[in-house]
């Protein structure tokens, strides 16, 4: 199968702006962390 340019770059946009956009996905700035526990909660019954 021949390629024409008009595809190729087509498809290296598309590639280009998926991995990018993967890149960003996540969306909070600095590291992740988990939240620390209170310690003062109240007992269950």
């Amino acid at each position: 199968m021949k390629w024409c340019r008009a595809e190729l770059a087509l498809y290296l946009i598309i590639t280009v702006l998926g991995i990018g956009s993967m890149l960003t996905a996540c969306g909070q700035k600095g590291p992740l962390y988990l939240p620390k526990e209170s310690i003062s909660s109240q007992p269950t019954k």
